[in-house]
């Protein structure tokens, strides 16, 4: 079998009104339901632009479709967390890729993110577990590497994507995150990461936080949340707690006011489907097509961002063929 991987106007007042109406309550019951979600904020007069998000859900998804060891879920869920966060800058549908390609076992991390919440990634070797590193902690560096091409390519709907790339900094990731928005998109941040595996390698917590500093920021404010920031325990831990994403900002924020301006369900979703993986064979060419039927007799499509699987038996790879032959033997 061959197997595929791919990576009039008081009416319309009315309905108009009626249909944001309708929205607004089912994006409130959506938040309700949800455990994991990220709120924007604006802190110190809107100098900073604040973000936080709790996806412990998220994440475990993620373990479980990919089967992830210990080191290799923390590294893959700090991954998604840093995606929301980046995905929260950006419209509805638009979407953002980031790409983590380090020189450590980990090999390539890729994620896709978009403006609603909705996330899926994977890691090219789930199966890590390394020895934990020096303070105890699982050692997402180690998995990562400490050299390689951070990359984040968005698609805003216009003509050509944006892509900006950066050297891995740190490979603890939050440290690449930040690195990345300085560098590539010129906006100082700081960027906070983290996921908390049990010792059954169940995922506890995770979640995090992105600040960026606004122009007209003072060095005084500045380096008032750098010290907050050095005091911050792990969000990991905050989430462990029982505390919320407005939590956490409020705990950054200590004594200053903190207005939230949207809350947003986030959820592990894979747009992948049977007609999609049709259409990519269709690329293949008829005669490796010919070929998946005459010695496989048949092909298993598996994707890779969620794992699920489409199989093609010899009258669908036929089908398929026949668009490209216009049906002639």
């Amino acid at each position: 079998m061959t197997l595929l991987f791919f990576d009039g106007t008081s009416e319309a007042v009315e309905k108009i009104t009626h249909s944001r109406y309708d929205a607004v309550m089912k994006k409130k019951e959506e938040l309700e339901m949800a455990k994991d979600y990220l709120v924007k904020a604006l802190a110190y007069g809107g100098y900073v632009r604040a973000y936080a998000v709790c996806a412990t859900d998220v994440v475990a998804e993620a373990q479980r479709r990919h089967d992830t060891w210990n080191t290799a879920t923390a590294a893959l869920g700090r991954a998604i967390v840093g995606s929301l966060l980046l995905g929260s800058t950006v419209k509805g549908e638009d979407k953002l890729t980031v790409k983590i390609q380090g020189n450590g076992p980990a090999g390539l991390i890729m994620v896709d993110a978009n403006g609603s919440g909705e996330v899926k990634g994977y890691i090219q070797n789930p199966k890590i577990s390394l020895p934990l590193n020096a303070q105890g902690k699982l050692d997402v560096r180690g998995a990562v590497g400490t050299e390689g091409i951070f990359t984040v390519i968005k698609d805003l709907g216009l003509k050509e994507p944006f892509s900006g790339q950066t050297p891995i900094v740190s490979g603890e990731l939050g440290e690449d995150f930040t690195y990345y928005l300085a560098a590539s998109e010129q906006v100082p941040s700081a960027v906070g990461l983290s996921v908390l595996v049990d010792t059954d390698d169940s995922v506890r917590s995770a979640g995090g936080f992105m600040l960026q500093i606004m122009p007209g920021a003072s060095e005084e404010m500045i380096a008032k949340i750098e010290n907050r920031l050095q005091e911050l325990p792990k969000v990991s831990t905050l989430l462990d707690q029982g505390k919320t994403p407005e939590d956490i900002l409020d705990t950054i924020f200590a004594g200053e006011s903190v207005m939230i301006l949207e809350e947003m369900p986030v959820e592990f979703k894979c747009d992948c489907s049977k007609e999609k993986f049709a259409s990519a064979i269709l690329t293949l060419g008829s005669k490796e097509i010919q070929d998946m039927i005459d010695e496989d007799h048949g092909a298993e499509a598996v994707c890779s961002f969620c794992g699920n699987k489409y199989f093609f038996d010899e009258q669908e790879l036929t089908e398929i063929k026949e668009e490209i032959t216009g049906g002639a033997k």
